[in-house]
């Protein structure tokens, strides 16, 4: 069973994310980022997983410049944790599944 991503930017960054009723994982991506296809893989693997206690999305960097500035992302991919609009975790680069389950369970 696949879990959808939902694909987000600027101008639905605040009603996705910073006005969810359950916490969001937001993937920081491009299209041409190695790395960023490197771990998207993982993180649908995790939205089967927790797909029912949080929401998945994914940020187009290059469509949506607005959003990735106002979070200080200056590399990809990188992926941000919130809950109650609030930063909770931020991770950048490739890291291990465990990883991504602990900042996760942690929220």
């Amino acid at each position: 069973m696949a879990t959808d991503i939902l694909e987000i930017g600027d101008s639905s960054f605040e009603s996705e994310v910073l006005q969810s009723d359950k916490p969001v994982l937001v993937d920081f991506w491009a299209p041409w980022c190695g790395p960023c296809r490197a771990i998207a893989p993982v993180v649908e693997e995790l939205a089967v997983q927790f797909g029912d206690k949080v929401k998945f999305t994914k940020c187009n960097v290059d469509d949506n410049p607005a959003t990735p500035t106002k979070y200080g992302i200056k590399s990809i991919p990188t992926l941000i944790f919130f809950k109650d609009g609030e930063v909770l975790d931020k991770i950048i680069g490739i890291v291990a599944k465990s990883r991504l389950e602990e900042m996760i369970l942690k929220g």
